[in-house]
């Protein structure tokens, strides 16, 4: 009894200590990591290839590398998959074999291996042909240098940083640092020695770098060392618990993905390191270029180069690699409402009601920590949570669904069921000396579950059957928080590295993987429960992580973390939201309001206006804050609460078809500016805007107090504010009249700058509605915005929701086009074949109900449409709002109730109403 209540005041303690907020003494940087303080920026010791060594077989180059003067001998493999460059280098070993990371990569991905093209060897260098690049290894000393079109795109080892440190054995006078490394209280054994890895990559002619995630910073990446080195450490990539972190840090957060972007007019490119231990990044300009060192403490150099030459090339190369995005479950782009904690069955009934009573949609309410009995995951507090499958029915009855929380850490407690059986089977991860490792977290004492080891995944699959959760039904989805693992107790607040997982793999080497485990472990098993309940087509799994990896977007969706109620962090949401998406992972969003502290009305309105365009749209807070739900805040900012959330919901069909290019394609949904402009040098450092998709520009409002924003408006489009429908004027509010790019938009509290681009066409559902399940059957909007040639086109993807149907082509994807005066719907030529699915086929009753097309031009001033080829079928066309608000000017000519099938085709032509039958 002693020792529980021992743990327990420790428990609190700690948690305490992280409500506080960052503390940054209590993390490491790079002058307190032996490995990065060792390699950071050290020239290395000169390798080189004997060209008599080179083999060049199918896809592969195979060298043997010599460092040093005892010519140490590494494995350097040189692989092509047609457009990336796979650099490989590890040590021939009998012993312990470095760890190379799993499940981040396709399982196919060798398979897609493409043959160099030509090649030519001369006595100190061979070089290849790989598409449009011509990639040229530099034997003495080691250097690869990659042109793209002609233009130098990547140069690996130009500074002579790559360093390898070799396993040894442990000798007398061995430097400090190598065999033993002390933090704080905390002793790491090293067992193995030095295993730090180090190399440079340097961006000819590229000034801007971006991803890295995650970090709370610039998009851009700023420069850590140099004459212009703006932060004075490293970007860290190691997955942290970290309580309302620091702004406009280089520190790593709860996720990483050591992937980093390049772009300049003309090309883009990409680097990406497979290793999941510990890392620091660099970033220096040097003239016009950018250099960066990259240092690993273990693992392996296996590093990927993507070779563009356009931004969206790079994404696709990217998903090649790691697969592209989980399409999600429609319910779970909506809005979701969360809280630490909602306190019981009653006070969610009440919050469900209370949407109801304020017109407001949501889908899914969501219960953390304490709805559990003593923070035993797969249970429920009795008390305060009765009747938990009835609680959940009332939800369903209104189309909504119920998250638990369930992490990773398991109470040790022998009557405890989870605990027991984990144990029994050997399935948790275990400390230097074999033994259980006990460290604290929620419940007190916990032991933590290896999700490395295949037996784990698959038992943790069981847990998540209806008959195993108790309490549990088809409508109940999930939670994963606290998988980096977070260790109240431990180092930095998280795992010892020289803990163990299965086979016998050291924590440090997979740290950063720990998370992205947990994730894929849940989802598969929710995958499993939907087989078991809805038969071969299954059900879709939504789980919500905290860490992330490379590969989680093939899992489902991210936030942030633990954020503040500040403007400050408002602002940083959309830079860090548009790293992490441009790193591959674009369902993620940030807490709307702030998870620490109290919003004041002002920042609650202005976060749920820019949350609307969240891919992941939740609202959350702490259990000390005070309650936020959307409608507490006084009547107008009610009102104002409610549009955000219904443009949510109206603009769901467009942000579902996102969803499904980004599934097929890789694309990202949040997208900086230059992703659809990349010859624009001027939105290069842009991070306070993003495109939503390819048709919308969200500049979101982020000063309390502004009257007015500054929004950069390519002046190559027309631009169409999405509130009035009315063009962006070329003769008034440009702030600069040479480049006629920025504009000075006025705001009031309303509504932050929206604009719609012209060529584009938008599918919405403007019938307002509790859920998205209530929506099902609803008609469509099409809203129309003509570029300078008066034509615009866009896509519309629609299948059941939530199943895997659409793999065995039940779906449908609609291209609609207008092109001189003619708007045409017709089936899409779809990328699924790239997925191996079928052609899409699905029938439905669905029909465009408005049409709305602006930047109509020409004197006309009355407008018909006419079924093309139907003479004497015509109806009816008016100038009218975009908007069916009061008070919205007649901005675009309306077609009202068309009620053609979506699911057919069909052509309508605009004509003039003057113009005979």
């Amino acid at each position: 009894m002693i020792r529980q209540l021992w743990l327990l005041t420790a428990t609190l303690v700690a948690a305490l200590s992280l409500a506080e907020g960052f503390k940054d003494q209590d993390f490491k940087k790079c002058e307190n990591s032996a490995f990065c303080k060792r390699l950071r920026g050290v020239q290395g010791q000169t390798c080189s290839v004997p060209p008599s060594s080179v083999v060049v077989k199918g896809s592969a180059v195979q060298a043997l590398l010599q460092c040093g003067d005892t010519k140490e001998e590494l494995d350097l493999t040189l692989t092509a998959y047609d457009s990336i460059a796979r650099l490989y280098v590890n040590e021939r070993t009998s012993g312990k074999q470095r760890f190379q990371v799993p499940h981040a990569l396709l399982s196919d991905v060798d398979s897609k291996a493409t043959s160099w093209g030509q090649h030519e060897k001369s006595s100190n260098s061979l070089r290849l042909k790989l598409g449009r690049a011509d990639v040229t290894l530099q034997y003495s000393p080691l250097q690869l240098d990659v042109t793209v079109n002609g233009k130098a795109a990547i140069s690996f080892n130009s500074k002579n940083l790559f360093n390898f440190e070799h396993l040894r054995q442990k000798q007398e006078g061995d430097p400090e640092g190598w065999w033993e490394e002390t933090f704080k209280s905390h002793t790491d054994s090293k067992p193995y020695g030095p295993e730090g890895i180090s190399f440079d990559v340097t961006f000819p002619q590229a000034q801007h770098v971006y991803g890295l995630p995650e970090h709370a910073t610039s998009f851009a990446l700023k420069p850590t060392t140099g004459d212009n080195g703006s932060l004075s450490d490293p970007y860290r990539l190691y997955n942290l618990d970290v309580f309302e972190h620091a702004a406009d840090s280089p520190f790593g957060l709860y996720g990483s993905i050591p992937f980093m972007l390049a772009h300049k007019p003309g090309l883009s490119v990409g680097a990406f390191w497979l290793n999941a231990a510990e890392m620091f990044v660099d970033v220096s300009q040097e003239g016009d270029s950018t250099s960066t060192n990259w240092v690993a403490e273990s693992g392996v150099l296996d590093l990927f180069l993507l070779l563009g030459p356009t931004p969206r090339q790079v994404s696709a190369q990217y998903a090649r690699l790691t697969g592209t995005t989980a399409l999600p479950q429609y319910f779970s782009i909506a809005y979701h409402q969360c809280r630490w904690n909602y306190r019981d069955q009653a006070d969610v009934q009440a919050v469900n009601a209370g949407f109801d009573e304020n017109d407001m949609p949501y889908d899914v309410i969501w219960l953390d920590i304490e709805h559990t009995d003593g923070k035993r995951y797969f249970t429920w507090d009795k008390h305060f949570f009765p009747d938990p499958i009835a609680m959940q029915d009332n939800l369903a009855a209104s189309g909504r669904k119920l998250v638990t929380i369930i992490d990773p850490h398991i109470k040790r407690d022998s009557s405890y069921y989870i605990y027991k059986e984990g144990q029994e089977k050997g399935l948790y991860v275990m400390n230097k000396d074999k033994q259980e490792f006990d460290g604290w977290c929620w419940p007190g004492s916990s032991a933590y579950l290896d999700y490395l080891n295949p037996a784990t995944r698959d038992w943790w699959a069981s847990q998540f059957m209806l008959n195993k959760y108790k309490g549990s039904t088809k409508d109940l989805y999930v939670w994963n928080d606290m998988n980096e693992f977070s260790v109240f107790n431990g180092p930095e607040i998280t795992m010892p590295k020289d803990n163990l997982h299965y086979g016998e793999v050291e924590h440090r080497d997979l740290h950063n993987l720990n998370g992205a485990l947990v994730h894929m472990a849940t989802a598969q098993d929710l995958v499993e429960r939907g087989k078991s309940i809805f038969g071969s087509d299954g059900d879709r799994p939504f789980v919500l992580s905290r860490s992330f990896f490379a590969g989680s977007q093939r899992t489902g969706p991210i936030w942030t973390g633990d954020n503040a109620a500040s403007w400050e962090h408002l602002r940083l949401s959309v830079p860090m939201l548009l790293s992490i998406s441009i790193a591959g992972l674009p369902f993620a969003g940030a807490d709307v309001g702030g998870f620490f502290g109290n919003a004041d009305s002002e920042l609650i309105v202005r976060w749920n206006q820019l949350g609307t365009y969240y891919p992941f749209f939740r609202g959350h807070g702490h259990l000390e804050t005070k309650r936020r739900e959307p409608w507490l805040f006084g009547d107008d900012n009610t009102r104002r609460n409610r549009h955000s959330l219904r443009e949510r919901y109206a603009l769901l069909p467009y942000l579902y078809t996102l969803f499904w290019e980004t599934h097929t394609q890789g694309t990202p949904i949040m997208r900086p500016l230059w992703y659809e402009f990349p010859e624009l040098t001027e939105t290069y450092s842009l991070d306070q805007q993003f495109m939503f998709g390819p048709a919308v520009l969200v500049a979101p409002v982020m000063e309390p107090g502004s009257s007015n924003v500054e929004v950069f408006l390519p002046a190559s489009e027309r631009w169409f504010d999405a509130h009035t429908g009315v063009e962006v004027s070329k003769s008034s509010g440009w702030l600069s009249s040479s480049n006629k790019t920025t504009h000075q938009v006025n705001v009031d509290m309303e509504g932050i700058p929206v604009f719609l681009r012209g060529g584009h066409i938008i599918p919405r559902k403007e019938r307002a509605r509790r859920s998205t399940a209530q929506m099902a059957n609803d008609p469509f909007t099409l809203w129309v915005a003509l570029n300078s040639s008066s034509s615009a086109e866009g896509d519309l993807y629609i299948d059941d929701g939530h199943s895997f149907a659409y793999q065995r082509g039940s779906y449908l994807h609609r291209q609609f086009s207008f092109s001189k005066g003619v708007l045409t719907n017709k089936a899409a030529e779809t990328s699924a074949a790239v997925m191996s699915f079928k052609a899409g086929k699905l029938s439905m009753s669905n029909t465009i109900e408005r049409i709305v097309v602006v930047g109509v031009t020409g004197k006309e001033s009355s407008w018909k449409a006419l079924y093309k080829g139907a003479p004497g079928q015509h109806m009816e066309v008016q100038n009218g709002p975009l908007n069916r608000v009061a008070g919205m000017p007649d901005a675009g000519v309306v077609i009202r109730k068309p009620n053609l099938l979506v699911e057919q085709d069909w052509s309508l032509q605009l004509v003039p109403s003057s113009h005979e039958l």
